[in-house]
């Protein structure tokens, strides 16, 4: 079970989710044509171009009614946009993200950039419309770009009724979602056997299970990926702050650890954007800065990982 958000016993939590390959040939990675040029890439399904540094909401955005957290939620969320940012990710499991969000775009008066995505998270799937619809007004949107089933419940009742929402003009992407490095196995078969957009799933320099088999299956069957947990929820960069950054780092335009390790996930060709968490707009800055200048190829993501190991 993933950590839960303050606030949320277990209890309340089980409450709610119950009621509620062969690797592909490395190809070249696009680099950005100017160090100031955000890198991007393309959804399969549409081709259309998104940044491959988004911004999750886990934990950070559960702040509540505290109205100085959630003016400092709103800074996060403009200097996201005001570096070029576009995906913004959430779910009805993450506290009172989804209506810090909402406050943060009233009071900035939304993005048109905004690439808004979120989760349907309930087992009684009756319950799901509801949930979907709870969770636009929360956000103050017309309709969310992605809707992902989240942590795979309930997907083979949920899924149908994303697919038809899109057919309809109510959202533009359907997707799945897992964390921890969970249901692996499930995953890849929703992946070969179901007409999807998106799968998230946790990917960063020390969790790579998803490079052996779902990456390379996500470029194969053209879905775009969300990466979740880059940080590991803070305690890779816990870790790598006791050391000092590599040579290679410079190399790659890396001026702290957490450059060094967003450039390792989105470097991969299978992922499609990123999504760190954080409160802090200095953070912010710093993650938005992993999309800007050189990317490293295979071989150093190879020895970014081993080095890193390592330490």
């Amino acid at each position: 079970m993933p950590t839960l958000p303050p606030g949320l016993s277990r209890r309340q939590w089980l409450s709610t989710a119950t009621a509620s390959l062969a690797p592909l040939a490395w190809p070249a990675l696009a680099q950005p044509a100017a160090a100031s040029e955000v890198l991007v890439r393309r959804i399969p399904s549409s081709g259309e171009a998104v940044p491959v540094i988004g911004l999750g909401s886990w934990i950070t955005f559960n702040v509540g009614n505290d109205s100085k957290a959630r003016d400092a939620c709103t800074e996060v969320v403009r200097a996201f946009f005001a570096a070029g940012g576009r995906v913004i990710d959430s779910s009805p499991m993450y506290g009172s993200s989804q209506p810090v969000i909402g406050h943060a775009l009233a009071k900035l008066g939304r993005s048109t950039a905004l690439f808004s995505a979120e989760k349907v998270w309930v087992g009684d799937v009756s319950r799901g419309a509801a949930q979907m619809e709870a969770s636009r007004a929360f956000w103050g949107v017309p309709q969310f770009d992605l809707m992902q089933v989240h942590n795979l419940l309930s997907w083979e009742e949920h899924l149908p009724r994303l697919q038809a929402m899109k057919a309809a003009g109510r959202l533009r992407y359907v997707g799945i979602s897992t964390s921890e490095g969970r249901r692996h196995a499930e995953l890849e078969r929703i992946m070969r056997t179901q007409k999807i957009d998106f799968v998230q799933l946790t990917h960063n320099l020390l969790d790579r299970e998803a490079e052996q088999r779902l990456l390379p299956l996500a470029q194969e069957r053209g879905i775009a990926v969300l990466v979740n947990r880059p940080f590991r929820q803070g305690s890779l960069l816990d870790q790598l702050a006791r050391h000092p950054l590599p040579g290679w780092a410079g190399e790659i335009g890396c001026s702290n650890w957490a450059q060094v390790a967003l450039k390792f996930v989105v470097s991969h060709p299978g992922v499609t954007c990123a999504i760190p968490a954080t409160s802090q707009v200095a953070h912010l800055r710093q993650n938005m800065g992993a999309a800007l200048g050189p990317m490293p190829d295979a071989a150093l993501r190879e020895r970014m990982a081993r080095d890193v190991a390592a330490l």
